[in-house]
């Protein structure tokens, strides 16, 4: 057992780098979203803000290192002094995966104190923030939640809950260091973005609390009090939103008592302090469970679920199990982009109802393949892995594509505030016409990331350890829905691209495309050993008499299902060309039916003129 007080120097530890990770984001967050830019450049206002990135970020850097320490002394219930033996630390950091996410973790918080001297941009403000989300939230995916059952929706759910809680109580303590004027300013945007933070917040803490705690076993332990007081404390904080945002809904700005407003922020915050201090004895504490049968469960220890009966029709559309990080993102998509389409029809315009319907339906699929019954069954066969695999790589992102999103996000993404302010929609198109996007969006690249992949990684030891880890089993999905998203983005898609190319280069890229697919499907089928490295063994799979035999199906399934999206996309870019080619010829009549209304000659008469010139050129000549 260990002692209460190193029990309490951890907690304290994990508090304090908790709270300066928070206020490390809340800075970047008002440079990047909430403050005026100048044509994408940091204002004199923001710029103070790299002072409080860098203190927050070295306290982080601090407390995570020290919080490595006493997290590896409990552990091995020794004194600290035994913790700090270089090849005990060494080992911890290098070898045991908590150790290795939590130092990943000091290692982005200390490139976070060196970047925030250099951050000059809006851009670079918002990349900082996103590096520093992933930062809070490695150390999830080894919290208790990651021990215990339901692996998808207990970590999931605590990933949400930890990203909007940062932004939210981030949010809260960046506009308490905005004087007056500057309030003004930055209260509408971080009111809109605390709303779906809340929502966020208040549906993953269900859940989790759900997935992670016995109400019946628990009811008088001092985890489900903490729990309780927790909630009350997060109701206080939503009726301390709501008289925020019912301030600002006035629409006359002298209307607003921004004195009232300051003190309702400085008590928001604290209320937020007391939360974030039981949230960190939670962490640190296993949540009473019911009691244990004792006997080892492969597929609960390994794949985060229960072992599935062998897979029919009816159990595939029907089984579910839900990912919750996978859904929150699907969740958010949805929510943006009819938002979106509800803002065009608000202001009389237009939204083809296919798009909207494609979208539906690549959500839908996406969905099925991480939630659904392929996206179980995944977890316990290589035939049904590569099922998923093919959805999200080669089905869905065709849906997605056509769906127009970043088309849809141009129209309607708000403009900046004053005409200096490069705004979101001006974010979005410098990042369009960025060179890492050029980079990316060259079809040479896009197939590379796209079949590369594939032997990157399923012929190295990649996917056995992925499929072991909910983070790395994640990755992994989102790696193949991006991966095809890019791909088809490039030879099929609607959305603006900076370097658009011609069809014939598409019809190049899409045979090599084939090929290359086919030629790792073979290899895959002649495959003499498993590539799993012992993952599917382990799980022992009732229904799977023949482990390879599995996996050279796999192969086969993935031939099938691989060629056959990439065969109509072949369809449609001849399709495409030759529309192209008649909107070009119906341009060059519009244009010759112009100049002959005018009296004036088209251009193949010029051309002609032009030749003839020429020719009597060269009979003075002769």
């Amino acid at each position: 057992m260990s002692s209460p007080i190193l029990d309490s120097l951890t907690t304290v530890s994990k508090f304090l780098g908790i709270t300066s990770s928070i206020f490390t984001v809340g800075g970047l967050v008002a440079a990047g979203f909430l403050l005026e830019d100048n044509k994408g450049d940091l204002t004199d206002s923001t710029k103070r803000f790299k002072k409080v990135v860098f203190w927050s970020s070295l306290v982080w850097v601090i407390a995570s290192a020290t919080n490595i320490i006493f997290s590896l002394a409990n552990i091995l219930n020794v004194p600290i002094g035994h913790a700090l033996d270089p090849t005990t630390l060494k080992s911890f950091v290098t070898q045991i995966t908590l150790g290795q996410y939590m130092f990943v973790q000091v290692l982005i918080a200390l490139s976070l104190v060196l970047l925030s001297q250099r951050m000059k941009r809006v851009g670079g403000a918002a990349l900082m923030a996103l590096l520093a989300l992933l930062g809070i939230i490695l150390p999830v995916f080894q919290s208790h939640s990651a021990s215990d059952g339901s692996h998808a929706l207990a970590v999931g759910s605590l990933v949400i809950h930890v990203t909007a809680l940062t932004l939210w109580v981030g949010g809260i303590f960046a506009l308490a260091l905005l004087d007056e004027n500057e309030k003004a300013l930055a209260a509408p945007r971080f009111s809109a973005l605390a709303l779906w933070s809340v929502i966020a917040v208040v549906a993953s803490g269900a859940a989790n609390s759900y997935t992670r705690l016995n109400f019946m076993a628990a009811w008088h332990s001092t985890y489900a009090y903490v729990v309780v007081a927790k909630i009350v404390l997060t109701v206080a904080l939503i009726w301390v939103g709501y008289l925020h945002r019912k301030n600002l809904l006035r629409r006359a700005s002298d209307l607003i008592n921004w004195k009232e407003f300051a003190e309702l922020v400085v008590v928001e915050l604290s209320i937020m302090i007391g939360a974030l201090a039981l949230g960190t004895w939670l962490s640190s504490n296993r949540p009473p469970l019911a009691p244990s049968s004792g006997n080892f469960d492969a597929a609960v220890t390994v794949a985060g679920l229960p072992m599935p009966a062998t897979p029919t029709l009816t159990r595939i559309l029907f089984l579910y199990n839900p990912d919750a990080l996978f859904i929150g993102l699907l969740i958010l998509a949805i929510a943006l982009y009819f938002l979106g389409v509800r803002i065009l029809k608000k202001r009389g315009d237009s939204w083809p109802a296919i798009r909207s319907i494609s979208f539906v339906a690549g959500i839908g699929f996406i969905d099925f393949a991480t939630s659904g019954g392929f996206g179980v069954y995944a977890h316990f066969a290589f035939s049904y892995h590569m099922i998923a695999h093919m959805i999200l790589g080669m089905i869905a992102p065709i849906f997605i594509i056509l769906s127009a999103p970043i088309t849809l996000a141009l129209r309607t993404l708000p403009q900046g505030r004053t005409p200096n302010e490069r705004g979101i929609r001006g974010m979005l198109i410098a990042g369009l016409h960025s060179p890492l996007v050029r980079f990316w969006v060259n079809p040479i690249v896009a197939l590379a990331i796209f079949d590369g992949s594939l032997f990157g990684l399923y012929f190295t030891s990649l996917f056995g350890g992925m499929m072991e880890s909910h983070i790395g089993h994640f990755a992994m999905n989102l790696h193949f829905l991006l991966a095809g998203m890019l791909f088809f983005h490039v030879i099929i898609g609607v959305d603006p691209n900076p370097r658009r190319v011609p069809h014939l280069v598409r019809i190049v890229i899409l045979f090599a495309a084939m090929s290359i697919h086919a030629f790792f499907s073979v290899a895959l089928m002649s495959s003499s050993t498993l590539i799993d490295h012992g993952y599917f063994a382990q799980l022992k799979t009732p229904w799977v008499a023949n482990l390879l035999a599995d996996q050279r199906l796999g192969g086969s399934i993935g031939w099938a299902m691989g060629e056959i999206p990439i065969l109509l996309a072949l369809i449609a870019t001849f399709i495409l060309w030759v529309k192209d080619d008649s909107h070009e010829a119906n341009r060059i009549d519009r244009s010759t039916e112009r100049l002959a209304a005018m009296g004036l000659p088209d251009d193949l008469a010029n051309y002609n003129a032009y030749l003839a010139n020429l020719a009597r050129k060269d009979n003075r000549d002769e």
